[in-house]
């Protein structure tokens, strides 16, 4: 199996891996968890938090690269076999998916297609995840310097508040030292993870997104390049090839309607062989034509209509009878 699709992915797993046993064999027994639990500041857990949000975005931008890249490489068996005509788009999920149907489409109305803008493109949002992960990096940063401020502010609170207790009250220079002591620990803490959460971490998994963007769009780059430029580029092969096809087309839609007029032109017979059928008597049947019918149905109709008045009169009560007989005007 090509390992290419999958070489974003065993970097990122091969990054967090070395990270996470170097801060295992360099901090093991160290009291930074502790010292998380009881920060002052609570600038450490702001930036353990963003520190998961990055490398999460970062993961799953590295699974969407690889699943692309996993794309790309079907694709271009397709290409190799039939050019672009020969590349069938699946699914508009997927970016290269989405790059190679905006290519057919712009050469179906007749346009030329800008490869390298469509490209750029298709693949902007996944840079714009990569900077932000690397946005979220340098953020960090900032924020373990802020740490250092404020670390290094409760340490000269804290030293203020023991001097002036010096000599007067043991408890609060006690009190005051222990703040200064708190704020060395904001102080070195918050840069220590800043700097390596941020600066380390976070960057390099950016870039390895990152370039993994980059592989897939030199990829898909050179998949149009080789296998593909004929087919979009102004020759007149082209143009006798899309003509070609034109023609094909349209004989096929003349065939369609060619049927289309010998299946209505039978139906049109048989319905006029069974109108004549209705209308002619057969001498050897005993069946009449069909006027000799409706007029005996209209008569028959007529006689009914005649029996249901005189039945209606009859059963009418012998006053009202009287009183219709003797009305004015009948």
């Amino acid at each position: 199996m090509d390992q290419k699709p999958f070489r974003s992915l065993i970097l990122w797993a091969i990054w967090a891996s070395a990270a996470m046993a170097i801060y295992l064999t360099l901090y093991r027994d160290t009291e930074v968890w502790s010292f998380l639990e009881n920060d002052p500041s609570r600038i450490t857990w702001l930036i353990m938090v963003l520190f998961g949000l990055g490398s999460l975005g970062s993961f799953v931008l590295t699974i969407m690269v690889t699943q692309e890249s996993w794309r790309a490489l079907q694709l271009d068996q397709m290409a190799r076999e039939g050019g672009l005509k020969a590349i069938t788009v699946q699914s508009h999920k997927r970016a290269a998916d989405r790059f190679f149907h905006a290519i057919q489409s712009t050469l179906d109305s007749k346009g030329k297609p800008e490869v390298e803008t469509l490209l750029n493109v298709e693949l902007a949002a996944y840079e714009r995840i990569g900077h932000m992960v690397e946005l979220v990096g340098n953020l960090l940063i900032t924020l373990g310097l802020i740490g250092t401020v404020m670390g290094l502010t409760l340490t000269l609170t804290g030293l203020t508040s023991s001097l002036d207790s010096l000599g007067h009250d043991q408890e609060m220079l006690l009190q005051g030292l222990r703040t200064a002591m708190s704020g060395m620990g904001t102080a070195f803490y918050t840069t220590l993870l800043g700097a390596v959460l941020g600066g380390v971490l976070l960057r390099m998994f950016a870039q390895i997104s990152l370039h993994g963007v980059e592989s897939l769009h030199d990829n898909l780059l050179r998949i149009c390049m080789i296998y593909c430029s004929a087919d979009y580029a102004q020759t007149m092969e082209r143009d006798v090839r899309h003509l070609n096809q034109e023609i094909e087309s349209l004989e096929a839609n003349i065939l369609r309607l060619e049927q289309a007029f010998g299946n209505s032109h039978l139906a049109m017979s048989e319905f006029r062989s069974e109108i004549k059928h209705l209308s002619e008597a057969n001498p050897d049947d005993d069946s009449k034509p069909l006027h000799v019918l409706i007029q005996e149905h209209r008569a028959y109709c007529n006689n009914l209509r005649d029996e249901m008045r005189m039945l209606a009169n009859i059963k009418r009560p012998l006053w009202i009878r009287l009183r219709d007989l003797f009305r004015p005007g009948r």
